[in-house]
C-alpha cells in the first residue's frame, strides 16, 4: 500500500520547488506526486469575468469530493485520471492525467493540511514555511513568469486574499503537520531533512510490502490443513 505525504505551507512557501528536489533525490521511480491546485472547481458555466472574481485561496474554491475520492483511490494503490487546471483561464482543461501511485504519493497545496478527511488519509504530513516577505517576492515572480499575470493583478490578489487567507486558515493548518520545515532564505536545510523523512517512509512502505505476502502465506487453509493435521497425530 502506497504512503501518503501531504504537504502544506502558504501560496509560494516553495512546496513545489522543495517536494521535486527531495523526489529528484530519492529517484522518481518510487514517488508520485500530485498538486492540489489541480482540484480547483470546474468553472466552465462561469463566464471568465466571473472567474477572476472568485477567492482562490479559500476551502470553498476547492472540489473536496473528488480530492478525497482520489487520494483514497491512490491509497488503495489504484490509478486515476486527476483534472488538469490552467491558472491563465482560471478552470479546468477538458483532458485528464493518469496517475498512477508508486511507493510514495505526495499531495501538494495550500489546503494539504485543512481538511480533516484528507489528513486522515496521509501517513505523513508536512508544513513548509518561509516569511510573508519572502513568500511575496516568489509570487510575483513565479505568477507574472509562468501564470501571465499583471504586476497589478498579482499585488491585488495577494494583498486581498492570499495574506488573509494564509493568516485565517493555512498557517493555523501547520498546528497538524508531522514536521514542519524552514524554507525561508536562499540556502537552507529544508531539501536535506525531508530528504531523510521521505527515505523513512519509503522504507516504511517496502516493509510493508515484504511483510504482506508472509503473513497471507502464514494462514492459508492448506497450511492450517498441516498444523492440525500435526496435532491428530500426537
Amino acid at each position: 500500500m502506497p504512503r501518503i505525504i501531504l504537504v502544506g505551507g502558504g501560496s509560494s512557501s516553495g512546496k513545489s520547488y522543495v517536494t521535486r528536489a527531495v523526489i529528484n533525490n530519492i529517484g522518481q521511480e518510487y514517488i508520485t506526486r500530485i498538486t492540489i491546485d489541480d482540484y480547483y472547481k470546474d468553472q466552465s458555466d462561469m463566464p471568465f469575468e466571473e472567474r477572476v472574481k472568485v477567492n482562490y485561496d479559500h476551502p470553498k474554491a476547492f472540489d473536496w469530493p473528488l480530492i478525497r475520492s482520489q487520494i483514497s483511490a491512490l491509497k488503495e494503490g489504484k490509478a486515476i485520471e486527476k483534472p488538469i487546471y490552467d491558472f491563465t483561464v482560471h478552470n479546468r482543461k477538458k483532458e485528464t492525467e493518469t496517475i498512477v501511485p508508486k511507493k510514495i504519493v505526495v499531495v501538494e497545496g495550500i489546503m494539504a493540511l485543512v481538511d480533516k478527511r484528507l489528513r486522515d488519509l496521509g501517513d505523513l504530513k508536512v508544513f513548509i514555511y518561509a516569511s510573508h516577505e519572502r513568500r511575496f517576492l516568489r509570487r510575483i515572480i513565479r505568477d507574472h513568469k509562468e501564470r501571465k499575470r499583471t504586476f497589478e493583478n498579482i499585488v491585488n490578489q495577494y494583498f486581498s486574499s492570499v495574506q488573509p487567507m494564509f493568516d485565517e486558515i493555512v498557517s493555523p493548518s501547520s498546528n497538524y503537520a508531522d514536521v514542519i520545515v524552514n524554507n525561508d532564505g536562499v540556502k537552507n536545510l529544508a531539501i536535506d531533512v525531508l530528504t531523510c523523512t521521505f527515505k523513512e517512509e519509503l522504507e516504511k512502505a517496502m516493509c510493508t510490502e515484504l511483510q504482506k505476502p508472509l503473513l497471507e502465506e502464514e494462514f492459508t487453509e492448506e497450511i492450517l490443513e498441516k498444523v492440525f493435521a500435526g496435532d491428530n497425530k500426537h
